[in-house]
């Protein structure tokens, strides 16, 4: 007989966490009689009234924009070192208002798709609708949607076979609504990161997602904040990267009570230093720079258990930690006030709010954002067995049952499961998404590469105008080939970054392409920072500025000629992600399928 382990934590004995195994086909039984509501005793449920959820909702998403306004203006520009106490910046009530803010609205799309289709919607219309989003996004979200758009379906378009990006932070920095909507009912916080985490993110990077879901889901119930991290560690695999990130900070706390500083030192050599914790870091395992999801989660547990309950302290010391120092205080500042509730969250985080705005490219404001949570809230209560009711003092109540975890099999984005059947939309479904992007044979992946260039004093932006070998040079002859990877995002453009490993500098490509006709085409660029592009010797294009590399970024009309042409690209680049890219298509965008290269 088969058995899976959970982890079963009654509320009256949070504390003894105790572990049974329990046959497949029991847990079916179980979760039945735990749905019944006929069969619910006062032991087997939790109670808050409908008051209460309101209030720790509404602080919640309160917390959440006072953590990532408060941070924002910090964010990636302290990697691997704690931010100075004196570089903190100082809360500004303004801060509270975050309507363009990418932390805090793309979870919204799937708020939306759970109030249009409920919480049964299957994953690929999740990914329609993740894909049909017009919010500005960046890293996994945003190449994740790229897989949904050029037609990988989930839970493919969040497969690290397609996703370099896959172990990073973005669904655990979205994660916030599947607890806000779900109190006390881990089992659907788990159930929704499976289904909108998949989307973009696999193993830690979705783990993360039901970690922190879970962490709320907790947090209406529970003031302690060591028992709400235990709560979110149910929920996830124990033998998972993530898991023992946290579990280490748990240890380093207690170990460390009085000195943070202490703690995050064994967390930086651990989890940012040690290349084992980095076998996906999309950044590569040598940067400072690491948006991988459990570092990063690591940081808000930090600000969670050494803030002392405190808002100011919870959300400085995650803040300071530095890396994604916006998001991870705004996780912390969310869990933390749903736990205080509205009535108890300092009155500066109270403020100055703008209940009219939308946010970005969303159907919510404030006020309707509180809404729709209401709403769904009790959705997901009916759908868990529960159920309404009005107590002895006249008082409604949300009357829970208690879920038990079920975790989810381990996956790690290093030893990727394989993938089984067709990965695609059909064609069906491929009409329904409305914003189309380039597959991988589309993208021109044939290069040279020479470089990095630099010159001394002068910051890789600057060097847009000075030229170098290539340009100074068409029979410039020391170039390598281009290495391109064999799957996922990087297999379509050049990964200069990974290959060069150097910031601040430039560096060329070319190619040489045959062409049948004398014809117009379009050229559809990408690349992060300066670019410059000659064909045939012949300079037509050039655009220089700090950018992230967003394909077809730059659209530039080309007249190729009959037989050989030559393609060279400069590519000048401050820090962080370095790409690059080419789609040559027609004039009506559809890409040109007959070309060769040398």
């Amino acid at each position: 007989m088969n058995y899976v382990l959970v982890n079963y934590q009654m509320l009256n004995k949070y504390n003894n966490k105790f572990k049974m195994r329990i046959p497949i086909g029991s847990i079916v039984l179980l979760i039945l009689v735990l749905c019944s509501t006929s069969c619910i005793s006062k032991n087997d449920v939790r109670r808050i009234s409908v008051e209460e959820y309101q209030s720790k909702m509404k602080a919640g998403w309160l917390g959440q924009m006072a953590g990532v306004g408060w941070g924002a203006s910090t964010e990636f520009k302290f990697n691997a070192r704690i931010i100075p106490e004196n570089e903190v910046p100082v809360w500004d009530p303004p801060m509270i208002n975050q309507p363009h803010q990418d932390d805090i609205y793309v979870e919204m799309t799937f708020l939306k798709t759970l109030e249009d289709y409920g919480f049964d919607v299957s994953i690929r219309q999740a990914g329609i609708d993740f894909a049909n989003s017009l919010n500005g996004m960046d890293g996994a979200n945003r190449y994740g949607r790229d897989n949904l758009r050029s037609g990988i379906a989930p839970p493919y378009s969040g497969h690290p076979k397609y996703l370099a990006y896959a172990d990073d932070i973005d669904y655990q920095i979205e994660s916030d609504f599947s607890g806000l909507i779900a109190p006390g009912m881990p089992q659907t916080v788990i159930e929704l990161g499976n289904k909108f985490g998949h989307l973009m993110a696999y193993g830690d990077g979705m783990y993360g997602g039901q970690f922190i879901g879970a962490m709320y889901a907790e947090a209406f119930f529970e003031t302690d904040m060591e028992k709400i991290v235990q709560a979110g560690l149910a929920c996830i695999p124990a033998g998972s990267q993530y898991a023992e990130a946290i579990r280490d900070v748990v240890k380093w706390h207690k170990e460390n009570p009085d000195d943070w500083q202490k703690s995050w030192q064994l967390v930086e050599d651990k989890y940012n230093r040690n290349p084992d914790y980095r076998k996906f870091s999309s950044s590569g395992p040598d940067w400072d720079f690491n948006i991988d999801a459990k570092l990063n989660g690591a940081y808000i547990v930090m600000g969670l258990l050494y803030g002392h309950r405190d808002m100011d302290k919870t959300i400085i010391i995650s803040m300071r930690c530095g890396m994604d120092s916006d998001c991870n205080p705004s996780n912390a500042g969310g869990i933390l006030a749903t736990s205080l509730g509205l009535e108890n969250l300092p009155e500066k985080f109270k403020t100055d709010i703008d209940y009219t705005t939308n946010f970005s490219h969303t159907a919510y404001n404030i006020t309707s954002l509180f809404k729709v949570c209401n709403v769904l809230s009790k959705d997901a209560l009916v759908r868990a067995g529960g159920r309404i009711e009005v107590n002895s003092e006249g008082i409604e109540e949300y009357v829970i049952p208690i879920q038990i975890p079920v975790v989810a099999p381990l996956e790690q984005c290093w030893e990727p499961k394989e993938i089984e059947g067709d990965i695609y939309f059909t064609p069906e479904e491929m009409e329904k998404i409305k914003i189309k992007a380039r597959r991988l044979e589309d993208y021109v992946t044939h290069w040279q590469v020479t470089g990095p260039y630099t010159k001394k004093g002068v910051k890789g932006l600057d060097l847009f105008d000075v030229k170098f070998g290539p340009e100074e040079n068409s029979e410039y002859a020391d170039w390598k080939e281009m290495p391109m990877a064999t799957y996922n995002y990087d297999a379509k453009v050049m990964n200069l970054g990974e290959f060069l490993k150097k910031g601040q500098c430039a560096a060329y490509l070319n190619t040489t392409i045959w062409n049948e006709t004398k014809r117009k085409v379009i050229f559809e660029l990408g690349s992060s920072d300066g670019i410059k592009v000659w064909l045939n010797d012949n300079l037509v294009h050039q655009k220089n500025g700090k950018r992230g590399h967003k394909q077809g970024d730059d659209v530039v009309e080309v007249y190729l000629v009959e037989g050989w042409n030559k393609i060279l690209m400069k590519l000048n680049h401050g820090e962080n992600e370095w790409r690059a890219s080419l789609v040559i298509t027609d004039l009506y965008h559809n890409p040109l399928k007959e070309l060769k290269y040398k």
